[in-house]
């Protein structure tokens, strides 16, 4: 039988597979999955913009709030309970931004998971940006 590029390195057993396919939903979420729960009127969770003001302004998530990854700082963080969850997002797979805001996030303490995708991601989904508004 032939190795493919696809099956030279062996599948990890199911197990394995598992337990890190599982850890994944830890660290992210997607766009779906975020529009659902910003539907609800009650997110339980605070979604953050890190890119630039200026793409903000271009097109945003509703309901997100625009906080640049490299102006995450405690006293940014103050108008939220310690153990808030915050989801941050960036253009789209094809930048870092929204890791950047999770490890300036997690090195204050605070839960974070990346929504993948992007502004990218959510157009994709077929969902509107806003142009106004925080």
């Amino acid at each position: 039988m032939m190795n493919t590029a696809v099956t030279a390195i062996p599948a990890a057993v199911p197990a394995v597979a598992l337990a890190h396919f599982e850890a994944e939903f830890s660290f992210e979420t997607d766009c779906w999955d975020v529009h659902d729960a910003l539907s609800t009127g009650r997110p339980d969770f605070v979604l953050l913009d890190v890119r630039s003001p200026e793409m903000f302004a271009r097109g945003h998530i509703a309901g997100a709030i625009s906080l640049p990854h490299g102006k995450i700082i405690g006293s940014a963080l103050a108008a939220w309970p310690d153990d808030t969850l915050f989801v941050t997002y960036c253009a789209g797979p094809h930048c870092n931004g929204a890791a950047r805001g999770a490890v300036r996030l997690a090195r204050l303490g605070r839960p974070v998971k990346i929504m993948t995708g992007g502004v990218t991601g959510w157009i994709d989904e077929g969902f509107e940006l806003a142009t106004s508004g925080a």
